[in-house]
């Protein structure tokens, strides 16, 4: 059996002759920080996509609810599959009858920290957090800011996107609400369209 890339979930659900979203190849070098990328998707269903950096790919995860500043709100975050390192810029169109059809926005965008530690106070690498199904990082964005965790569930594909308590937490209205423009182009989605 030939050696599996995984980016190749991501190739066979596309047809690139059709759609404008990033080709699907891993890049040799890494970035400086590792980064992190929140994209706002209005597809069948309006929701987010929430992206780390893990390993040369976007780890990613649809959050029906978006991401909240709230650390009393868990928020679903259901794992898809991994996208290239090009799709933290992508925003605009996928075509009607393709995979995900519907406009992209670039949410939000930044680096982040891990931060996850073991029992002894050491820093468990990300890859091995996440494969442990406990990632905890340090948002750094222009929306998203401070200690968040994903935390993974009973069932295979459900986590939970949770805001850590610290000084960046918010009770008051959701972020999504206050700022639901492109952090990118400041456009809105139906600019987009």
């Amino acid at each position: 059996m030939p050696n599996q890339s995984p980016l190749d979930k991501y190739k066979g659900k596309r047809d690139f002759q059709k759609t404008s979203e990033p080709k699907a190849f891993i890049p040799e070098k890494k970035n400086k920080e590792p980064i992190f990328v929140v994209q706002k998707h209005d597809a069948s269903r309006l929701h987010y996509d929430f992206r780390l950096e893990i390993d040369g790919v976007l780890k990613s995860w649809a959050v029906p609810k978006g991401p909240s500043l709230n650390p009393a709100n868990r928020r679903l975050a259901i794992e898809t599959e991994d996208h290239p390192l090009d799709y933290a810029n992508f925003e605009g169109i996928i075509p009607k009858n393709q995979y995900g059809g519907g406009v992209v926005m670039v949410w939000d965008k930044g680096t982040y920290k891990n931060i996850k530690k073991d029992k002894d106070g050491k820093e468990i690498k990300i890859s091995d957090a996440y494969k442990k199904g406990q990632i905890e990082v340090q948002l750094h964005g222009k929306k998203l800011e401070g200690k968040f965790a994903l935390i993974k569930t009973k069932s295979k594909k459900q986590w939970l996107l949770i805001k850590m308590k610290d000084e960046f937490g918010n009770k008051g209205e959701e972020i999504t609400k206050l700022k639901p423009n492109s952090s990118c182009s400041g456009k809105s989605l139906e600019d987009i369209r």
